[in-house]
């Protein structure tokens, strides 16, 4: 990411300069709006809109849709600004179809860092060197923007905490205004992330307790079981990574929302030691994430699992997914991809199983490539075609696609992690 450039310092200065000195509790919606320089707020109160609504005028894609809940994500171009710093990824939640939050993420670690580690080359390199530099000095630059714009707004902040566990707990300066809490965090060299909540949600702290019985009545309904011999797991939350390397922090996310814990991919980043661009310690997230988890009354297993029907079935008719390390080759996804439309169409279970010899015996010479470490989700099996469902967090057209054990166990990283009751 380049420096910010004088002409993006002196369009957040009269950014500033144009607000008013009033009093938060004086503020209008109009002035709010004004001051983000996009539609989030429109009237007095943002959370009775509906979320529909709300994600038409921002112009944020819908990312997921769950029996209760949903969400909208993009990834903005880089002329887009918020409050006059550019945002990398801007989030909407929703629950029961009204907002429950939003997320702006600004300057961090993943977003802003475009050079992988697979990159090689010392020009390559010294390029990556300067991106991770300028990111460190965006995060400074953009808190700095943003404390000044929502002070000038809203008046000086009071210091909260926000997140349920020590390692994806946040520092933030929160303003609140009329039920709205506006809560900004930049942990050190990590991210800057603004997030809007109801004031009893900030109040809260990001705590959540759902009851063993309620958690156990909620993934149990969520296991169907189709007419040709499918048994998936539905209402999966969808979590974007977007083109950065965080397939394990919004693989987390996405279990560990669909069992009732609250949880954020760049919080759980840090948690994780992601590198800059992406790159995730399994140990570290796991580790990170557990404080959290155990606190909702869940708990982290290291499972011991069989890559066919079989051998999920039994974490599967629990209602519980699988994260699943592996190897996320070409030739796999090219294989998996390819086959989503004739799958979808797949009602004579005898049949498909024929057809699929083929590619069971071309999975004898798939290459690993081990650089392409990944962690999906396995969220289905069906023990008819013998396959299994896998479920991977780049967008709603890759939340479930069938493989072969044989074209899994080509690919396996043999490292199976559950949330479990």
């Amino acid at each position: 990411m380049m420096s910010r450039s004088p002409a993006r310092r002196n369009f957040a200065a009269l950014l500033i300069l144009s607000l008013t000195s009033a009093p938060a509790a004086d503020m209008t919606a109009g002035q709010i709006e004004a001051a983000f320089g996009a539609p989030v707020l429109v009237d007095e109160n943002l959370w009775d809109d509906g979320a529909d609504e709300v994600a038409n005028r921002l112009a944020w894609p819908r990312e997921s849709q769950t029996s209760n809940d949903s969400s909208f994500r993009k990834y903005p171009g880089p002329e887009e600004r918020i409050l006059g710093c550019r945002p990398y990824s801007m989030a909407l939640h929703a629950e029961d179809g009204k907002p429950s939050s939003l997320s702006i993420i600004f300057a961090n670690k993943g977003d802003s860092v475009t050079i992988t580690d697979r990159a090689t080359g010392g020009e390559i390199g010294r390029a990556k060197v300067k991106q991770i530099a300028n990111y460190k000095r965006a995060i400074q630059s953009d808190r700095k923007t943003l404390t000044e714009m929502l002070t000038k707004l809203f008046g000086e902040p009071t210091a909260d905490r926000f997140g349920q566990g020590r390692q994806t707990r946040e520092s933030v300066k929160r303003w609140d205004w009329n039920g709205h809490a506006f809560l900004l965090a930049a942990p050190r060299e990590e991210y800057v992330a603004l997030r809007i909540m109801p004031v009893e949600s900030a109040d809260a702290g990001g705590k959540s307790r759902i009851s063993d019985s309620q958690i156990r009545a909620r993934v149990a309904s969520r296991i169907e079981r189709r007419p040709n011999g499918d048994v998936i797991l539905k209402d999966m939350p969808m979590v974007n990574q977007g083109p950065k390397g965080y397939c394990v922090p919004a693989t987390w996310e996405r279990v560990m929302r669909y069992m009732g814990v609250p949880a954020d991919m760049y919080a759980l980043a840090m948690a994780g030691q992601s590198g800059a661009g992406g790159g995730t310690s399994l140990a570290a997230i796991s580790a990170g994430a557990r404080e959290s988890i155990v606190r909702s009354g869940r708990k982290i297993d290291t499972a011991a699992v069989r890559i066919d029907p079989g051998g999920v079935a039994k974490f599967i008719d629990r209602g519980l997914p699988i994260m699943w390390a592996m190897f996320s080759t070409s030739q796999f996804n090219a294989t998996a991809t390819s086959r989503i439309p004739a799958r979808a169409e797949m009602t004579d279970p005898a049949a498909w199983k024929k057809e699929l010899e083929r590619d069971r015996k071309a999975a004898r010479k798939f290459h690993i490539d081990r650089s392409s470490g990944h962690v999906c989700m396995i969220i289905g099996y069906n023990k008819q075609t013998g396959e299994i469902a896998v479920s991977d967090s780049w967008g709603p057209q890759f939340a479930e696609r069938w493989v072969t054990p044989e074209e899994a166990a080509a690919v396996s990283q043999g490292i199976f992690t559950v949330i479990n009751f």
